[in-house]
């Protein structure tokens, strides 16, 4: 067993770069590793649950080549930041340097690469992030979380680990999927951003279904609280069973007993989905970088386990008129479902710290 190996995570601010970091540190900190973390102020706001200790807050800024003048204070701040992790590495000394992309991670890796430190980069979407991009030719191993990755340097080094899950989603993976009897469970989720379109158009749609399918639903929708009252009068008059909350801290719970997902295409929901064995309706968010949702999404629909609605055409209409095809049809269901868990990576963390660990040997 390793015993005082240190690894150093640097990650930017959102939970999709967060929840991989985790679960690497909740794998590597039960073998007896010493973790540490980079991130930005907003990432501080993540690390409350991720084994690591100490946290050091860089100084990172996203640069856009479209405004000239904050991109000329992005680097004068992603600088500083670069100072203050090529410092704290000398002193920390760890043995690997692992980058989950975002500009927070650009000062540890920009750092450890500058130093001779080991790094990997993981990657959880299937195009590469533009952090990421910077960083891959010369890491050990870019690990993704998808088996096609877009926009990967030549020469790098690429192995598919999938994207590591918190353990509370893997332990309540289902064993099979049930195919509806009388009661139809449909998840409804937004993701952070841009979960208006789905808060608005999910229950419009839903109110437009047959009576005979309505009164068999049990809808559990995350809505933004602005449009909590309007889709619980929706419902309601629909007649239709709906819980419709802001966020769900058990929502593999829900998860774990939907017959059918609908949301964002972001990598840590499709390959939760894919993980859990369940059919979805993918709407990837129009202006991710890349387009790197609708990537993520195929990576479910072109094994028939999902279907894509991109937001232009994502309307009521055409949502009912999807639904209502997919939910008569049983055969569909289970065949999707099949597809998705075909896909599904469930061993990623493990896979990723055997990176880690074999970058130290």
């Amino acid at each position: 067993m390793a015993m005082g190996n240190r690894l150093l995570l640097a990650a930017g601010g959102t939970g999709g770069h967060m929840f991989p970091a985790q679960a690497l540190a909740e794998t590597l900190k039960a073998q007896g590793w010493d973790i540490a973390m980079m991130t930005d102020a907003r990432g501080r706001k993540h690390v409350g649950r991720i084994p690591a200790d100490p946290i050091i807050e860089v100084k990172a800024a996203s640069i856009s080549p479209r405004r000239p003048i904050a991109a000329i204070f992005g680097t004068i701040k992603l600088a500083k930041g670069v100072m203050q992790a090529r410092r704290f590495i000398k002193t920390w000394k760890p043995d690997v340097v692992v980058g989950f992309g975002g500009y927070p991670a650009f000062p540890a890796m920009r750092a450890a690469q500058e130093l001779g430190i080991p790094t990997i980069i993981h990657e959880q979407n299937a195009v590469l992030g533009r952090v990421n991009r910077v960083f891959a030719a010369n890491a050990l191993h870019v690990a993704s979380g998808f088996t096609d990755l877009a926009k990967l340097p030549d020469g790098a080094n690429h192995v598919v680990t999938g994207n590591p899950m918190r353990a509370q989603i893997i332990g309540a993976v289902p064993n099979v999927f049930k195919a509806p009897k009388t009661d139809i469970n449909l998840l409804i989720v937004g993701g952070s951003l841009g979960a208006k379109i789905i808060s608005e158009t999910m229950p419009a749609a839903i109110a437009l279904l047959p009576q005979s399918i309505r009164k068999r639903l049990k809808v559990v929708q995350q809505t933004r609280p602005e449009y909590h009252e309007m889709a619980k009068a929706i419902y309601k008059d629909a007649g239709v069973t709906a819980i419709c909350e802001t966020f769900f801290s058990d929502i593999e719970i829900h998860l774990a007993s939907a017959h059918l997902v609908i949301g964002r295409a972001g990598a840590g929901s499709v390959s939760e989905i894919a993980v859990m064995g369940k059919p979805s309706l993918l709407v990837p968010l129009a202006i991710a970088m890349d387009d790197h949702q609708t990537a993520n999404a195929l990576s479910l629909a072109r094994h028939n386990a999902a279907d894509i609605l991109p937001e232009s055409e994502f309307t009521p209409e055409r949502v009912k008129s999807t639904l209502e095809a997919r939910l008569n049809d049983s055969n569909w269901l289970k065949t999707a479902a099949s597809a998705a868990r075909g896909q599904g990576r469930p061993n990623a963390a493990a896979e990723l710290a055997k990176l880690v660990i074999s970058a130290v040997k």
